[in-house]
């Protein structure tokens, strides 16, 4: 498929999200260099690169953290920074997430939900458990390993079952038993209709979760599946 047909296909479907004609530079260093792709409803869209290549920047542009110089995304039929500042309906992780270091796993996620208005302990300890922790113990997060403060990150991104979740690479520091849990959370995760957009290093995620692909390099996108 040639570069164009690509973009024009992706400007014409119905993506949950889209990025379109994304360009994004610090000082000289261009970081994103025309970058296109969309996710569709109940897809697991998958960007794998290198450390550098410009993963976490598109994402943090999607989530509206970054303006982007050029171009446009789209989420869920509205434009970041113009019709919305910043994406407020999407469970996300981007680099490692801030915890209260003396408070058990569970008290965190408490103080979280509640910034929300929301108070459902049963909810919270369900979701606990369905990461692989215990929602009973009294462990700070300060003494968690760091596959045991991944898995609570993924618990703050899916507790308030958004219909969305952006996870920059999920799966660091967990062991392959982690690993394992978590794939099998994120495939039940598309099969209630989510749409899950996640960056990895990870081939066997790619293969084995998304039903696309998109390589960046260097700030360039290309398709490769």
């Amino acid at each position: 498929m040639k570069e164009g047909q690509t973009i024009q296909v992706i400007e014409n479907e119905n993506g949950i999200i889209k990025v379109l004609h994304a360009r994004k530079s610090f000082k000289d260093v261009r970081v994103l260099n025309d970058v296109n792709i969309s996710c569709n409803k109940g897809e697991i869209c998958g960007i794998i690169g290198r450390n550098g290549s410009g993963k976490t920047v598109l994402f943090k542009a999607i989530c509206g953290f970054l303006k982007l110089d050029e171009g446009s995304i789209w989420v869920e039929g509205k434009e970041m920074q113009k019709d919305i500042d910043m994406l407020t309906t999407a469970g996300i992780i981007i680099e490692e997430p801030s915890f209260l270091s003396t408070r058990s796993g569970m008290k965190n996620l408490e103080f979280l939900y509640m910034i929300q208005n929301k108070k459902n302990r049963e909810h919270l300890c369900n979701i606990m458990k369905l990461v692989g922790l215990n929602p009973s113990s009294k462990k700070r997060v300060g003494n968690y390993s760091m596959g045991m403060k991944q898995r609570l990150a993924i618990a703050q991104a899916i507790m308030e079952e958004q219909q969305i979740l952006i996870l920059d690479e999920p799966m660091n520091g967990l062991d392959n038993e982690g690993v394992e849990d978590m794939r099998n959370l994120f495939l039940d995760l598309k099969k209630q209709g989510k749409t899950i957009l996640l960056a990895t290093h990870n081939m066997d995620d790619i293969n084995l979760l998304c039903d696309k692909v998109y390589e960046i390099d260097g700030g360039i996108v290309r398709q490769l599946k």
